[in-house]
């Protein structure tokens, strides 16, 4: 049960970058769901990366949680990213075929 999380801003006030590093599981993709959850209502954000490169592990339960983040951020007009994969997390993803539908453009058209 090792996961820590960071905010950084981007060049500019509408991105943020949260850089994932340790255990996406079950015991903690419900910490990494809530730390997005709290950013994303209280900022006013267009792009949402993820930085992957110090994940050491996802299963599951952690994919689960990504698709979780991708329900609050598509709606909210925020493109999600997932920045810097490792291997492991790239071969999920691609079993799963998920990539494509976790990091595509939302639909603006609404606003």
């Amino acid at each position: 049960m090792n996961l820590s999380l960071s905010t950084a801003s981007g060049t500019d006030s509408r991105s943020a970058t949260v850089t994932v590093a340790g255990e996406l599981d079950f015991m903690t993709t419900n910490t990494l769901v809530d730390y997005v959850s709290e950013l994303i209502t209280t900022q006013a954000l267009d792009d949402l990366r993820l930085d992957c490169a110090a994940l050491t592990f996802c299963d599951s339960a952690g994919l689960s949680g990504l698709l979780n983040i991708h329900r609050q951020t598509a709606p909210a007009g925020i493109k999600l990213h997932l920045d810097h994969r490792p291997p492991h997390l790239e071969r999920l993803l691609d079993i799963t075929g998920i990539l494509d539908f976790l990091t595509a453009t939302p639909d603006r058209s609404g606003e």
